[in-house]
């Protein structure tokens, strides 16, 4: 331990932001680092604890504390200190596939958890892992490193996204040929075109695609398993199948009205900015826009924020963000106590956005769509709005939220998004394998393994735990990866 009173000696210093004037006039990433000597003040300010509740990835009260990668935060967070990056970033990859996408989408759960944030400000755990992956890439300690010896077997990965890729990853570093299969134009699944541009450059994950291709995987897009090939044809070939195509089937609203022209899924929404910025730098016409729109979204998680900040940079009219359950209070409750992940009020980067721009938050709170209204051509034009009070259910006990009569409002709206989550995986896939899927339509397995109930097929990511964080998926795909590993081996070393 470098330091033993560096959390008392300097206070945190997160990563600067750009203005949001000026962070609003583009799609690019708007934090810039601090400097390495500042860095290494952060990495200080880690306590070492005897017991490193940011690593341990347990649940908690239902929810899980810390991360579920069980990264070795506390000593690469002391490398830093020492300056010592190489180390750092060797210790970082023993339980990372992809830290140069958790330090730049990863919600930190290891910072909720960190025992200095009880009483203070947790530490920079998810910048100094970003300082460190980049430095990798900077002093070239992150090229490609193919295995040494080929085992002859050969693994088809159903699904690019960041299950998919970890296993693919670590398998191929196992020794096993392992094809990537993509039913989009480009790699990277959700990370691709889930994630806003902001938040996650796509040269970053390209980056990480072209090191991985040197190391022997094999990457074929436009490939749709189920349609464009078969699922005997991908058994015949391929020792193992891995399914990891995602919770992707998102979850509708039925209302009165759902017809009407101007309403998308955030997803496709979503996808179309990107795969516009992407082919043609956002020209008119390509993608649907939000530009001189009255934007009306309906779910208050992290895909509605990130519609929230996408349609400020389009130029929307105005946005409003529906919440059907209460505002969370602003700081811990006593219920809600250390190391639990705290039940608080989050302002992310679209919300603050939309703040400035339109002069106040987005979010409107126990409050749902209740009819949409279309003009004459069958454009949308307004949604009828109506307030929600919460009520407990007799039947489980449960609290749910109830229309409260008389209430209804009525906006104007000409785009209205749908970001209330997914519903579980497309049945065109599981159909193809002859999986059996659980009540919730996940794959179904056996607690604590990823073998399905088809011989040789095995599933990971949202498609088999259910719509989760990336940091989630890179786990899964990791764990999957070790079960095929020892499948085809009889034994493993990953």
């Amino acid at each position: 331990m470098g330091n033993p009173n560096g959390f008392m000696e300097y206070k945190r210093q997160d990563n600067p932001a750009y203005t949001v004037e000026e962070r609003i006039k583009n799609y690019n990433e708007f934090h810039t680092p601090i400097s390495e000597a500042e860095r290494k003040h952060q990495g200080e300010r880690c306590m070492h604890c005897g017991v490193p509740f940011c690593q341990a990835g347990l649940p908690i009260s239902g929810m899980v504390s810390g991360c579920p990668l069980n990264n070795l935060i506390p000593e690469w967070n002391n490398l830093v200190s020492l300056g010592a990056w190489k180390q750092a970033y060797n210790r970082l990859k023993m339980t990372n596939s992809f830290p140069e996408f958790t330090s730049r989408v990863c919600p930190a759960l290891c910072e909720k958890a960190c025992t200095c944030g009880a009483n203070g400000d947790p530490v920079t755990v998810r910048a100094n892992e970003y300082d460190i992956i980049e430095m990798a890439y900077q002093e070239g300690w992150a090229e490609p490193m193919p295995p040494k010896q080929r085992t002859g077997k050969k693994i088809a990965v159903v699904g690019s996204g960041p299950s998919g890729l970890a296993a693919a990853d670590q398998l191929n570093r196992r020794g096993h040929s392992v094809t990537v299969y993509e039913r989009s134009d480009r790699i990277g699944g959700l990370l691709m075109y889930g994630i806003p541009n902001m938040k996650l450059e796509k040269h970053i994950i390209e980056r990480k695609i072209s090191v991985m291709e040197a190391e022997g995987v094999t990457f074929k897009t436009n490939v749709n398993v189920g349609v464009d090939i078969s699922a005997e044809e991908l058994l015949s070939q391929y020792d193992r199948v891995i399914l990891a195509c995602g919770a992707s089937h998102p979850r509708d609203i039925a209302v009165e009205g759902r017809e009407a022209d101007g309403v998308y899924f955030a997803v496709d929404f979503l996808r179309s900015t990107t795969k516009a910025l992407l082919d043609n730098g956002l020209q008119e016409g390509s993608y649907i826009s939000a530009k001189d729109k009255n934007v009306l979204i309906v779910g208050g998680g992290d895909t509605g924020n990130d519609c929230v900040g996408t349609c400020v940079r389009h130029g929307a009219k105005s946005v409003i963000q529906l919440e059907m359950m209460p505002k969370l209070p602003d700081t811990r409750t006593e219920n809600n106590p250390w190391p639990e992940w705290p039940r608080v009020c989050k302002t992310d980067y679209g919300q603050e956005e939309a703040a400035v721009v339109y002069g106040s938050d987005p979010r409107i709170y126990q409050t749902t769509v209740k009819k949409l209204i279309s003009d004459e051509s069958g454009k949308l034009k307004q949604a009828v709005l109506v307030k929600l009070n919460a009520e407990k259910d007799e039947a489980t006990g449960r609290l749910k939220m109830v229309p409260i009569d008389g209430s209804e409002t009525t906006v104007d709206v000409d785009l209205l998004l749908i970001a209330a989550g997914f519903l579980g995986s497309e049945s065109y896939v599981t159909d193809a394998f002859g999986v059996a899927l659980d009540s919730r339509t996940n794959v179904q397995t056996e607690t604590g393994s990823h073998q399905t109930s088809v011989d040789r097929v095995f599933s990971a990511g949202d498609m088999h735990r259910g719509q989760s964080l990336v940091v989630w998926a890179i786990r899964e795909g990791r764990d999957c990866a070790r079960e095929v590993d020892e499948s085809l081996m009889g034994y493993t070393n990953l």
